[in-house]
């Protein structure tokens, strides 16, 4: 770019940044991302510098560009907006599921035989295969491999295993599920 040119940019920057600036404002509301939409727009401009003939096709470009940036970052709000909105619908329920779960949990556990009945209930419901190597993982200790070697196969099978144990057992125990992943998880 030629010092004439340079000078010529410094005071269309000069001129237009402020206007540019409220007008971003306007629409985006906080300072900070008007004054970044607009240094956008002058370094898009100084860019291409050498494509603009006259000073009406300049201004054009500066506030369309403008307005442009400004809806950009309008759509990513109203979509972050969205999306957080919805991971706090999510988080929301989370939390009243565990209420509730607490609040059955309060009132079905009474003594500790009843659920020690609850859990031995749920543990005999499991296929006979899945409620052997549940059994030696859980309440006997031993790791996934050393139960594939004792009973002669995968650890894949024990892994698929224990995955059916868990959501059979949280479907026996969801009104437990505060005890079940104390005890289990």
């Amino acid at each position: 770019m030629s010092v004439d040119n340079d000078i010529y940019f410094k005071k269309v920057y000069i001129l237009h940044y402020p206007r540019l600036k409220r007008f971003a404002q306007e629409y985006v509301l906080v300072e900070e991302d008007a004054e970044n939409i607009v240094h956008d727009v002058f370094t898009e401009l100084w860019e291409r510098w050498d494509t603009f003939s006259s000073h009406n096709n300049l201004l054009a470009f500066l506030f369309l560009s403008t307005k442009n940036k400004c809806i950009d970052l309008l759509r990513k709000r109203i979509i972050s907006h969205k999306a957080e909105n919805k991971i706090m619908e999510e988080y929301v329920l989370t939390l009243r599921t565990n209420l509730q779960s607490l609040d059955v949990f309060n009132q079905n556990i009474s003594n500790e035989e009843e659920i020690e009945q609850q859990i031995t209930r749920a543990i005999n419901s499991l296929p006979d295969k899945c409620r052997e190597i549940f059994i030696k993982n859980k309440i006997e200790g031993k790791k996934q491999k050393e139960i594939a070697e004792e009973l002669n196969i995968s650890i894949k099978t024990v892994e698929a295993q224990m995955s059916i144990a868990y959501k059979k057992l949280r479907v026996e125990l969801k009104d437990y599920i505060p005890l079940f992943v104390f005890l289990f998880i």
